[in-house]
């Protein structure tokens, strides 16, 4: 049978095949945050391990694993990453039906990215966990996004490549 999604009807196995996507490419952007910040921590006086723990803190969840806040951020990190993924595949796949081919997916992630970072850390951080917020400069923060709005588009890209190939073959 078909799924609907939007404008577009979808079979279970695109379905599959799109949130796998979405896994990729939020595993992906998630991954990319994390070498951004370790290498920012490691370059300079700040501690990758407090910004984790930030992420246990302002999620809420620090009396799960109080004995583990930093392995308890990172999952939180990778989780939350990886939902973000799934939700630009998904938005790729509705808007790239008429978003301008020259633009692509590179423009589109780092455009979502922009918008995340705008909305957490204006919007939904500050209320939530203002010292979140400034627990890296926001350039810093930034960059983290947009690197994995980067890797993301990679992903897309890929997958974009793949079936232009198969279509032509």
């Amino acid at each position: 049978g078909r799924i609907i999604h939007g404008t577009n009807a979808m079979t279970r196995a695109e379905l599959i095949a799109v949130a796998r996507r979405g896994v990729a490419a939020g595993a992906a952007g998630g991954m990319a945050e994390i070498i951004w910040i370790s290498t920012y921590a490691a370059a300079t006086d700040a501690s990758a391990a407090n910004l984790a723990r930030g992420v246990t803190t302002a999620a809420g969840v620090g009396a799960l694993l109080p004995a583990a806040p930093v392995a308890l951020g990172i999952v939180i990190h990778m989780a939350l990453a990886v939902a973000l993924g799934i939700a630009l595949v998904f938005a790729w796949r509705t808007l790239s039906t008429f978003w301008p081919v020259a633009a692509g997916p590179y423009a589109f992630a780092l455009a979502a990215l922009t918008g995340v970072w705008i909305t957490n850390f204006f919007i939904i951080l500050p209320p939530i966990s203002p010292d979140f917020v400034h627990l890296v400069p926001y350039p810093v923060s930034l960059t983290s996004k947009l690197l994995f709005g980067l890797a993301a588009a990679t992903v897309l890209r890929h997958r974009a490549c793949r079936t232009i190939t198969a279509r032509t073959a």
